[in-house]
């Protein structure tokens, strides 16, 4: 019998250390949604496996995540997205984060800061976007960290996946309607089209079309093979997330985000370092990627180093490791906390335009729900929710309004964050 390491998160917001016996997860399908034998079939236009092997070093991960939680008696709440199966303790509402400035050595965000109190924000600049500290280039030139808003007036991709497990320990209910309704929605208000779409859900015939750990991987590579300037790439999650021990030490929680595959149980969870390596490192300078996670334990499930708070402001360290903070043998040393911030803008930084819109910090549950009398990840009802009645809206004003949506029903809150320093007031396109 396996132990993990289990956190009970009290009313005071302290951490609880336990260790927990876990039995092996015990799974069956309802019923059997792949023929057998059968061949994988014609893929979707533009949609076919990548040469070679995934970009990255990762291999799929030992063995599947925590579980043998059983469900709370009496009527349930709202469910979670967090590791099938695995009980969580019902969160508190919070306060906001109070306002942070930004960090001393990158200055404020890029083209400035300023509130826009009549007629809508202004567009992204075009031109190029430097920040950050001089240094010497390879030829001696002085140099300095640069990236470039996308004008979203190029190609327009988008990938979708929407997980509800049938048949396995903590089945969801919402996650392939979300997949529907965030198809719908770019399809009538973003100019996207269907036929640059692929959508993975676990209800699908074809057994390509199904989200396996290797199905994923290889449509995120779809997703930026042949990324330009000013193209738009939308990526969206809905399923269970989790976490697990980070090793490179560019996590202020020490905690590395996950998402699980349908078969995680069999191949593993995929973990953010891979998906940063996979959707953000091959992006061109001006290209945009759009990504929307409605999982639990989401806040920083794509790696980006740069979270904002809802006054429009990048969080200090310690902020982030809040936002960040999760099971187990959480950083919180200030020391620690900067460390992995200074690892995390080393590394992950990016000359492309990557912005992220999470369902929660990394240390919350994201609600599978009904709304309008239809099941539906609370993020992603939020998110549509907002731009639909308003599609004139700054990154600060939206994320403010997903929060707003969210705030009388959960506690979870919403995240935003970006592969480089910002102006979150100028308007949201995608």
């Amino acid at each position: 019998m396996d132990s993990v390491l289990a956190v009970d998160i009290t009313a005071s917001r302290h951490l609880k250390e336990a260790i927990v016996p876990v039995t092996p997860l015990h799974m069956h399908l309802l019923q059997d949604r792949r023929p057998p034998g059968a061949p994988y079939g014609a893929p979707p236009s533009g949609y076919g496996p990548p040469p070679g092997p995934p970009p990255s070093g990762y291999g799929p991960p030992p063995g599947p995540p925590p579980s043998g939680y059983g469900p709370p008696p009496g009527p349930p709440p709202p469910q979670s997205r967090g590791y099938p199966g695995q009980q969580y303790r019902q969160q508190q509402p919070q306060g906001g984060y109070p306002g942070q400035q930004a960090h001393s050595a990158y200055g404020g965000p890029p083209g400035g800061n300023a509130y826009h109190p009549h007629g809508p924000p202004p567009r992204p600049p075009t031109q190029v976007q430097n920040y950050g500290p001089h240094f010497e280039g390879p030829n001696h030139q002085d140099t300095q960290p640069y990236f470039q808003y996308s004008q979203c007036n190029g190609k327009k991709k988008a990938l979708c996946i929407g997980i509800n497990y049938f048949g396995q320990n903590g089945e969801l209910r919402g996650c392939i309607n979300d997949v529907t309704n965030i198809q719908n929605f770019l399809c009538s208000n973003c100019g996207y089209k269907r036929e640059d779409m692929v959508t993975l859900t676990d209800d699908a015939t074809n057994p390509r079309m199904m989200p396996t750990r290797e199905n994923i991987i290889q449509a995120m590579q779809w997703l930026v093979r042949g990324a330009q300037p000013n193209d738009s790439l939308f990526f969206h999650y809905s399923g269970h997330g989790g976490q697990t021990k980070d090793l490179d030490g560019d996590e202020a929680d020490g905690y590395d985000e996950v998402i699980y595959p349908m078969d995680f149980e069999a191949n593993g969870h995929i973990v953010d370092d891979l998906m940063h390596d996979i959707m953000v490192k091959p992006l061109p300078a001006g290209c945009r990627l759009t990504a929307i996670f409605d999982s639990c334990h989401s806040g920083s499930a794509l790696d980006l180093p740069y979270i904002y708070s809802t006054e429009g402001k990048i969080k200090e360290p310690n902020l982030a490791a809040e936002a960040g903070q999760a099971m187990g043998l959480v950083k919180t040393a200030t020391g620690s906390s900067q460390k992995a911030d200074k690892i995390s803008k080393a590394t992950r930084t990016s000359p492309a335009d990557v912005i992220s819109f999470s369902g929660c910090k990394d240390s919350q549950t994201s609600a599978d729900t009904e709304e309008a009398g239809s099941a539906t990840g609370a993020m992603s009802y939020a998110f549509i929710s907002a731009l639909s009645a308003n599609q004139q809206q700054s990154y600060q004003e939206l994320l403010v309004e997903i929060r707003e949506i969210l705030r009388s029903k959960y506690s979870q809150k919403p995240q935003l964050s970006s592969s480089h320093p910002m102006d979150t007031n100028i308007m949201f396109i995608v």
